[in-house]
């Protein structure tokens, strides 16, 4: 866990936007996998951890905010828990390393909540997204379970986001603490791609690399030849003679804070002249959105720039035309780009995303669009300094959204069909890297990772 002041530091600071009131935090319990013994790698609520910092399962925080207090809920294990787990620490010393004096044990929860309740004091809690703790909200506060998320409380959900957002130096050290590993997981997927292979060996690879570092994957691989399926889990496909590799993976810190970085390469370790131009125009996408990154730009406006490049790039190669400005407006490109370009990331790899996009990533200044393309975009306000983003452009020939819009005639005035037609096979191609926003512009975390065409066919040859 981080120095106990800055969990202090962190509560104090949430404890200073309400009057009144209690806040509940539920942390996460062993989630079965086929049954009650074998379960999932255990993974703790990610807001819990930050204001709590607590790393095991079954527990649960209230922060007072009438009082100024917070009490940590849980059970010490038994001998025979011991018996399978080894010893533990115990849970109040664990809390006393995060500056939390009062603990109590689990079945106080529900008195202490009722009490807040009949006294009339408002229980702020965020939405749930685990079955196990909608069923909680139900049986603690008396909201039915279809309706827990809609009674999540918006000032907590608010006031959490805007604290969360804002990346401090810790914050940092982890999440390129982070990017070192995924570095070393994306070297092993270069060196070792080659035809014959099947996408599980490396996979199976860079996972271990996570592994090998006593630290778990931020989010199941992506690696795959079919790069225009954006998130792909699949990896039973053969690497073949002039195909690509898309990898995007990314490992957790230690304290959890994710990393998240794509890159794509040919599998003979050699671009061909097609591969060469279209990973260009993607290259040349980030590096215009990069440069465009800075405190008070809206990150939609960013994400139309590195649109509009890649539309720049697609009219030379004959497979857009006409105006490009409108091509945009219009949402032509789209046919080529159908996602957003970033997303926030910390302690999760979306951060957030479980309290909602349209608190994290939209604000009153822009509303999400509607729009086939756009509409996926996560982040779309104005960026602060702090900010840790994602800016990861791409090229994804999908075979069934161009047979759809080829039959409707869509966008014909921007999109060369006929050229398209051509490129059907081409997959999907993707760059991405990590950055934070700083009081002038952005800082590229964590160590270079090859990502030009050269510096990638040079990774690939062992050099």
């Amino acid at each position: 866990m981080l120095n106990t002041r800055v969990y202090v530091d962190r509560r104090a600071v949430l404890k200073s936007q309400f009057k009144s009131g209690v806040a509940l935090f539920l942390g996460n319990i062993e989630s079965p996998m086929n049954y009650s013994a074998n379960t999932f790698p255990f993974r703790q609520d990610s807001t819990f951890l930050y204001y709590l910092g607590l790393d095991s399962a079954g527990l649960a925080a209230i922060v007072d905010f009438d009082k100024g207090t917070e009490t940590v809920f849980g059970d010490d294990i038994t001998v025979e828990d011991i018996v399978w787990m080894g010893p533990q620490t115990p849970l109040a010393e664990r809390c006393r390393e995060v500056g939390v004096g009062s603990v109590r044990p689990s079945a106080d929860l529900e008195t202490v909540l009722a009490d807040a309740l009949a006294d009339h004091r408002q229980v702020h809690f965020l939405p749930p997204y685990r079955p196990e703790n909608v069923i909680k909200i139900q049986h603690l506060l008396g909201i039915h379970a279809a309706k827990a998320k809609q009674y999540a409380s918006v000032d907590l959900i608010r006031a959490v986001a805007a604290q969360r957002s804002v990346k401090a130096a810790e914050e940092i050290e982890q999440i390129e603490q982070a990017l070192e590993i995924t570095r070393e997981m994306h070297l092993t997927a270069m060196r070792m791609t080659r035809p014959g292979l099947k996408e599980s060996d490396i996979a199976g690879a860079i996972e271990g690399v996570a592994l090998s570092r006593e630290v778990h994957v931020a989010f199941p691989v992506i690696l795959t030849v079919h790069g225009e399926t954006l998130h792909n889990p699949f990896h039973g496909n053969l690497l073949k003679e002039g195909g690509m590799v898309l990898n995007d993976s990314g490992a957790e810190s230690k304290l959890h804070y994710a990393a998240d970085i794509t890159r794509t390469f040919p599998v003979t370790g050699l671009f061909t002249p097609q591969q060469r131009t279209l990973y260009q125009i993607i290259l040349d996408a980030q590096e215009a959105a990069l440069q465009a990154m800075k405190p008070g730009k809206r990150f939609l406006d960013v994400h139309l720039l590195a649109c509009l490049t890649l539309a720049k790039g697609l009219k030379e190669m004959k497979l857009m035309r006409g105006d490009l400005d409108e091509a945009v407006r219009a949402g032509a490109h789209a046919l080529f780009f159908q996602c957003g370009l970033g997303h926030m990331m910390g302690l999760d790899v979306h951060d957030m995303e479980d309290i909602g996009e349209a608190y994290v990533g939209y604000d009153e200044t822009v509303q999400r669009n509607k729009q086939f393309g756009i509409c996926y975009l996560r982040m779309a306000k104005a960026l602060q300094p702090g900010y840790v983003m994602t800016v990861e452009p791409g090229l994804y020939f999908i075979p069934a959204l161009i047979d759809q819009w080829k039959s409707e005639n869509r966008h014909a005035e921007f999109i060369n069909y006929k050229e398209v037609d051509h490129f059907r096979q081409i997959g999907g191609l993707r760059v991405e890297d990590d950055v934070l926003v700083t009081n002038d512009g952005i800082r590229m975390l964590g160590e270079p990772i090859p990502k030009t065409i050269d510096e990638m066919e040079t990774a690939m040859s062992g050099d």
